[in-house]
């Protein structure tokens, strides 16, 4: 059994044989006798499951629980993850840049995807006693100054290395494919979201989604400064929070770009405003001195700013544009909202908008 690697299913279908064949392809010798599975998480595209496992045989090195990840149950939020890449995009991470990403990710035991169909699992370390972040109630200063140390080892690991610019699953890369968001779809989705949404919207909310989404297209040209590799959707509900510090979540939105907009996604959606305006000077000092302790020196205080300044732009995207192809829930409205209106407030004060007129 110990070289037979496990099939490619749903956690319904998850048993004793194949978690004990996961294991043992990680290295990890012995069998599973028995289990309990429950849900854990607040995933929007993903779904996932804490497997606590009893042993037939089993080493000190046999963990107590794992944590598998699988597609969205929901057909909505499950054909929004094939459209736009994501399964395949998150295993292939763990797969080849997990190890040498520099920033704490889960030890992943198991990952395979069916690119054609979206199917996939992840089977992971279960990080407990550590706690996920919540978006809605935000993270206090030392653990937003803790996720500014995390996101510099992360951008330097692959600071302007070209050699991603080769990988088709890497958002974009040149290999990448065209991605599914087009501009009409865009707009599509933006005027729905407005619909939808519109008791609970700011006049200037309306404003900045009315300007961004018409001009989508212009997006990708106010970046023109270095590119590394980028989470794309850094956000409290995407990390643990323990004695080991932050682990980062859900890479099914990685990219090479701008590790400035990263910065700017976490403190205008991941920190209160009040905490933001008195320590952002802190924040981006201490993410510039990460940068140069490892090794990226060609960067100065001047670029920062020029590119934090309108990273929130890609916040206030994610926030309209997920909300209306993943499954409706009164939580996701609530951080979805949240999200915007995070992302409104950083546009503003650091005057973006005038860079889409």
């Amino acid at each position: 059994m110990r070289d037979q690697a496990p099939d490619i299913r749903r956690p319904e279908a998850i048993d004793a044989a194949w978690l004990t064949r996961a294991l043992q392809t990680s290295g990890v010798d012995a069998v599973v006798s028995n289990f309990t599975a429950a849900p854990v998480g607040t995933g929007q595209i993903g779904d996932s499951v804490r497997f606590r496992l009893r042993y037939a045989r089993g080493g000190d090195d046999a963990p107590a629980s794992v944590v598998g990840k699988f597609p969205s149950a929901d057909p909505i939020s499950f054909n929004t993850g094939v459209m736009l890449g994501n399964y395949t995009r998150e295993v292939m991470f763990y797969r080849h840049l997990a190890d040498n990403a520099l920033i704490r990710t889960p030890h992943c035991l198991f990952a395979d995807v069916e690119p054609a169909s979206g199917e996939f699992v992840l089977l992971m370390e279960d990080l407990a006693p550590a706690q996920q972040g919540d978006q809605l109630r935000g993270v206090s200063l030392d653990q937003a100054m803790a996720v500014i140390d995390e996101a510099a080892r992360l951008h330097a690991s692959h600071w302007e290395d070209e050699a991603l610019d080769d990988l088709p699953w890497v958002s974009g890369s040149r290999a990448a494919p065209p991605s599914a968001a087009t501009p009409e779809m865009v707009q599509a989705l933006w005027g729905a979201f407005r619909d939808r949404y519109q008791q609970h919207l700011q006049a200037d909310w309306i404003e900045i989604g009315e300007r961004l989404s018409s001009r989508f297209a212009a997006l990708g040209e106010l970046h023109r400064g270095p590119r590394c590799l980028t989470h794309n959707d850094f956000r409290p509900d995407n990390m643990m929070f323990g004695p080991a510090g932050v682990t980062t979540l859900d890479w099914q939105s990685f990219a090479y770009g701008s590790g400035a907009q990263d910065i700017a996604y976490f403190l205008a959606g991941g920190v209160s405003p009040e905490l933001r305006h008195r320590h952002e000077a802190q924040f981006l000092d201490r993410y510039l001195l990460g940068l140069r302790s490892h090794g990226v020196n060609n960067y100065s205080r001047d670029d920062l700013a020029r590119d934090y300044a309108h990273g929130a732009f890609l916040l206030f995207l994610t926030a309209f544009f997920a909300a209306m192809v993943v499954k409706q829930t009164p939580r996701g409205d609530a951080m979805f909202i949240q999200m915007l209106g995070g992302a409104s407030r950083h546009i503003l004060d650091h005057d973006a908008l005038s860079l889409l007129s």
